[in-house]
């Protein structure tokens, strides 16, 4: 995901994983294979996956179960490609293509570095917006103090945002993400507690009561797990800075597989138990399922926290295209501000967390994790390649196309249900 000459948001991001040891192009200590395991998990795992179970009460756990390791299979298969078209060009460039976005500079000049930042600037700011509907939501559930108001603009969700506002201006007008980095960790670290607490919370809830659920939904609602999918599966970003930090790059493959299928194993398993838990009663939220004791709160609000701190890291990649474009490279605070004040009031439109991870996953993410990777491959490899790898390739192409207009029109007809009912 380059961002100009000297820059890189793939770099940005990778800068504050803190497993990531950073060292000069003269040499230093690369990643060995338990941290390179470790920090695709950071790159991988977010908040998408708290929309899991209420993913599958719409798909059924069994048809949801499938879309989510074909949607990892996918995404890992992509992922190798770009390793495979990096290691293909590394030869012909002098400087090391390092991100997304230098490869698609060596591949398809300034357009292909135009198309990967596009994509990249949506998605972030999207990932932002996603984050503000969690908190926003999270908190008018845990403290209703807002009367209740027809006006998006003044509803209670609307007035947590507003009062975030403020906070959100200041952390995102620091200049360096030094100072934030260490969040990172803490933030993985909430990820986990908070599944653990709400699988625990799965399973006497299971104990004490069995709800009905299917196994297979309505057809109409595979577009609509297959974009929550492919959402929480975003990370094809990352994988040529972790490539390139790994220290036994032959083996970066079976890392790089072995971390993915645990990490669909793991999301399988929650989305599963979340929704036979609950049954058709599991909110877009599944945090929000969960009683009002203590621990659940603790849980709740330490989610809100890790998601309020992570907003500026996630936003840093959409300042330096904006600011490298606009303001010729340099520190914009102005600039800054519309951008979270834009990102704001985008999340004050969407009523529903996992509505607006579908239609993310079912376009953006979509794009720059299976249609970018895999035009990127039949450039570079297409005159070498027998008919099966080009039929392969052109089909992955046409799959996300179509994946990107249908799943977003059907996500976008979800969101305005929503918000008119």
């Amino acid at each position: 995901m380059g961002l100009g000459s000297d820059a890189s948001s793939s770099s940005s991001r990778l800068d504050s994983a803190p497993l990531l040891p950073h060292h000069s192009a003269e040499g230093g200590h690369l990643s060995s294979q338990p941290k390179t395991f470790a920090n695709v998990f950071i790159a991988v795992v977010g908040a998408g996956v708290l929309g899991l179970p209420y993913t599958f009460s719409r798909t059924g756990w069994a048809a949801g179960s499938i879309l989510l390791l074909s949607v990892a299979l996918l995404t890992f298969y992509c992922m190798m490609l770009l390793v495979a078209c990096r290691r293909r060009l590394a030869d012909d460039h002098p400087k090391m293509l390092s991100s997304f976005g230098d490869l698609g500079d060596a591949v398809f000049g300034a357009p292909g570095r135009l198309a990967v930042d596009t994509m990249l600037v949506l998605s972030q700011a999207s990932f932002c917006v996603g984050y503000l509907i969690f908190i926003s939501n999270t908190m008018a559930h845990l403290y209703p103090v807002f009367a209740p108001s027809s006006n998006v603009f003044l509803s209670p969700k609307a007035l947590f945002i507003y009062a975030m506002l403020p906070f959100q201006l200041g952390l995102n007008s620091i200049k360096t993400l030094t100072l934030l980095a260490p969040l990172s960790i803490f933030a993985d670290v909430v990820d986990l507690g908070a599944m653990g607490v709400v699988v625990g919370q799965d399973v006497s809830t299971w104990l004490a009561a069995h709800p009905p659920v299917a196994a297979f939904g309505a057809p109409a609602a595979l577009l609509y797990g297959a974009g929550v999918s492919v959402y929480a599966f975003e990370g094809v970003c990352m994988v040529l800075p972790l490539e390139a930090e790994a220290a036994d790059k032959k083996k970066f493959g079976a890392t790089l597989g072995l971390s993915m299928t645990f990490i669909a194993v793991m999301y399988g398993l929650f989305g599963v138990m979340g929704y036979v838990a609950f049954g058709d009663a599991t909110r877009d939220i599944i945090t929000t399922n969960l009683g009002s004791g203590w621990l659940s709160a603790a849980v709740q609000l330490g989610l809100c926290i890790n998601l309020f701190f992570t907003m500026p890291v996630m936003m840093n990649p959409v300042y330096e295209v904006a600011e490298r474009l606009f303001h010729g490279k340099r520190y914009c605070w102005w600039m800054r501000w519309v951008l979270v004040v834009t990102v704001g009031l985008a999340a004050m439109l969407v009523p529903n967390f996992t509505d607006f991870l579908s239609l993310v996953g079912s376009s953006v993410c979509v794009l720059l994790g299976f249609v970018l990777p895999a035009t990127f491959h039949i450039k570079v490899f297409g005159a070498e390649m027998g008919w099966v790898g080009v039929l392969s390739d052109v089909l992955l192409v046409v799959l996300g196309l179509v994946l990107a207009v249908f799943g977003t029109y059907s996500s976008l007809v979800q969101i305005f249900h929503s918000s008119s009912a």
